[in-house]
C-alpha cells in the first residue's frame, strides 16, 4: 500500500512537471508572437513559434528565421538629380564671362544645375514594418532622392513616399501603397548578448535578397559617423561579424526567433567592401524615431542637459580631471536651464545607471535617453566619491521645455528668408521674390545644396511664380516630395536651379 502511495505521488509529480514545462513553453512562444494590437502574427511567422526552434539543447538553426524574415526585407533604388535647362534668361541678361568660362564654370562655383546635370541612381535596403506598407531604411539611402523606388522580394515595384527622415539617427520611414505585407515584428535589442547568433538580411552589390549570419561582437560602439550630418548625433550601433557589403544599409538584423533587433548601417573597411565587422541601429532606438515620425512628424529628443567626458578623450584631459575607468559616464558640467538643473546631480559625479539600466559609456548613456521623449520622468543613478544616489528627473527638449517640439516649414528647410521689394527684381521681369536671410548648418537645403549662398532670391518654385514668403511657403507645401528654387544671385546675370528633395517631411 505503501509503495503504491509513492508511486501515485511520483506519477503525479512527473505528470505535473511535464504540464508546467508544456504550458511555459506555449506561454513564452506566445508572449513572443504577441506584440500587436490586434493580437494578429503575420503569415510569414506561420510555424516558426510552434516548431522545435526553441527547444534547449538543440542544435542553431537559421532556416526558419531566414524565412521569415526575407519577405519583408525590399530592395531600395534612388534617383538623384534631374536633367535641367534653366538657366534661360536672354544672353543680354547673362553673366558676362560666360563666353569665355561657360555657364558652368558659374553654376558650379554656387552650386547651381543650370545646363543639365546628369541623374545618379543609388540602392540599399529596407525593411517593412507594418502590413500596409511603412518602411524603415537609413537615412543615408534615401537622402537627397528625387524618385524613390521599393522592389518587394516578390519583385513587385512600388513607387515610395518619404514620411520622415532623422540624420541625428540616420533612419527614414516610406510608405508604400500596399495592403497585406508580410513584416517583421521588434525584437528588444537591449537584452542581445554578446556572443548571439543574429542574421543580416539585404540586398548587397545589387544581388537578391542575402542572408549572413553572424554573432553579436559588441555593443554601444560610436563611430562618429552621424556626426557628419548632425550636430547632435545619436550612435550606439551593435556590432556584428555578420558579412555585409554596399547596399546592405537598411536592411534588417534578425536574431534567430526571426525578431527585428536592428537596422544595418555600415561597415569597417579600409576598402569599402566587407572586412570583418558590420553595425547595425539598436531596434529600441528604430522604434522610438519610427514612432515620432509618424506621431508627430518630427523626432522628439530628449536631454539630460549636462556635458560629459567622452572615452576618447585626450589621456592628457582624462588625467586632469581624475578620471576613473569603468565607473561611469563622468559629468562635466550641469545647465542651469537642463533637466538635471535641480536633481542634485553635479560635475565630477559619474551616471552609472539610466531608469535602472546600466550605463558604461556614453554611447550607451545617449542609447538609452534617445528612447525618451520630453516629458517622460526617469530615475539617473550616479556615483559620488564611492557612494551611489539616484534622482528623479523630467526629460526636457532642445529649447528647454516639456513641450512636444513643433516643426515649422522653415526649420525643416534650414534657411531663413525675407521678403524682396519688387523694385530690386523688376529689371529682371518679376513681380516679387524671397531672399535668402540666414541658412541653418541643418536642413533639407543645407543638407542637399551646400554651395546655396546668403542673398539668392527665389523667384520661382517648380515654375510658379514666388510674390512673397507666404507665396514660397504655400508652394513647398503643396510640392510633391521635391520642388526646384529658381532664382539669381544679385549682381550675376543668369538663373539658378536648386533642387531639394525630402518635402514630404515639412507637411
Amino acid at each position: 500500500m505503501k509503495t503504491n502511495s509513492i508511486l501515485t505521488v511520483v506519477l503525479v509529480s512527473a505528470l505535473t512537471s511535464l504540464a508546467v514545462m508544456y504550458g511555459y513553453n506555449k506561454f513564452t512562444h506566445k508572449q513572443t508572437a504577441i506584440q500587436l494590437d490586434n493580437g494578429k502574427v503575420p503569415a510569414n511567422y506561420t510555424g516558426l513559434f510552434d516548431s522545435n526552434h526553441f527547444a534547449p539543447g538543440q542544435p542553431v538553426d537559421f532556416q526558419e528565421a531566414s524565412a521569415t524574415a526575407v519577405p519583408t526585407v525590399v530592395h531600395i533604388t534612388t534617383v538623384i538629380g534631374k536633367d535641367e535647362a534653366s538657366n534661360n534668361l536672354p544672353k543680354s541678361k547673362r553673366n558676362p564671362f560666360s563666353d569665355l568660362f561657360g555657364d558652368d564654370f558659374f553654376n558650379d562655383f554656387f552650386g547651381g544645375q543650370g545646363g543639365r546635370a546628369m541623374p545618379m541612381q543609388a540602392s540599399g535596403s529596407g525593411v517593412v514594418i507594418s502590413e500596409d506598407g511603412y518602411i524603415v531604411t537609413n537615412n543615408h539611402v534615401i537622402d537627397e532622392a528625387n524618385d524613390i523606388k521599393v522592389t518587394l522580394s516578390n519583385k513587385k515595384s512600388y513607387s515610395a513616399k518619404l514620411i520622415g527622415a532623422d540624420p541625428s539617427s540616420d533612419l527614414a520611414v516610406l510608405k508604400i501603397d500596399a495592403k497585406g505585407l508580410p513584416f517583421l515584428l521588434y525584437g528588444n535589442s537591449d537584452v542581445l548578448k554578446l556572443g548571439q547568433w543574429v542574421l543580416a538580411v539585404g540586398y548587397p552589390l545589387n544581388l537578391e535578397t542575402t542572408v549572413t549570419a553572424g554573432i553579436v561582437s559588441a555593443k554601444a560602439r560610436s563611430l562618429g559617423l552621424n556626426g557628419q550630418k548632425s550636430r547632435t548625433p545619436i550612435e550606439s550601433f551593435i556590432q556584428t561579424d555578420a558579412a555585409v557589403n554596399q547596399g546592405n544599409s537598411g536592411g534588417a538584423l534578425v536574431n534567430t526567433n526571426g525578431e527585428l533587433v536592428g537596422i544595418v548601417s555600415a561597415i569597417a573597411s579600409p576598402t569599402g567592401a566587407y572586412a570583418g565587422y558590420s553595425y547595425a541601429i539598436p531596434v529600441n532606438i528604430v522604434k522610438k524615431i519610427v514612432n515620432d515620425l509618424l506621431q508627430y512628424g518630427a523626432v522628439q529628443r530628449a536631454y539630460l542637459g549636462i556635458s560629459f567626458m567622452p572615452e576618447n578623450a585626450p589621456d592628457a584631459e582624462k588625467e586632469k580631471v581624475g578620471y576613473k575607468e569603468g565607473t561611469g559616464v563622468l559629468v562635466r558640467e550641469v545647465a542651469t536651464d537642463g533637466a538635471m538643473s535641480n536633481s542634485g546631480l553635479k560635475a565630477g559625479d559619474y551616471i552609472t545607471k539610466v531608469n535602472g539600466t546600466k550605463v558604461t559609456s556614453s554611447s550607451e548613456m545617449v542609447e538609452q535617453v534617445a528612447s525618451y521623449k520630453p516629458g517622460d520622468a526617469i530615475t539617473v543613478t550616479y556615483n559620488r566619491d564611492g557612494k551611489e544616489y539616484n534622482t528623479k528627473v523630467t526629460l526636457k527638449n532642445k529649447t528647454g521645455t516639456y513641450d512636444v517640439v513643433k516643426v515649422s516649414v522653415m526649420d525643416k528647410l534650414g534657411v531663413q528668408f525675407e521678403n524682396v521689394d519688387k523694385k530690386a527684381v523688376s529689371e529682371y521681369g518679376f513681380e516679387g521674390g524671397v531672399k535668402v536671410k540666414s541658412i541653418a548648418d541643418e536642413g533639407l537645403i543645407p543638407d542637399q545644396v551646400p554651395n546655396l549662398k546668403k542673398g539668392f532670391i527665389v523667384i520661382r518654385v517648380s515654375g510658379k511664380p514666388v510674390k512673397n514668403i507666404d507665396d514660397f511657403k504655400r508652394l513647398i507645401q503643396s510640392s510633391g516630395n521635391s520642388a526646384t528654387l529658381e532664382g539669381f544671385y544679385p549682381g550675376y546675370d543668369g538663373l539658378y536651379a536648386y533642387s531639394i528633395n525630402g518635402l514630404s517631411e515639412v507637411k
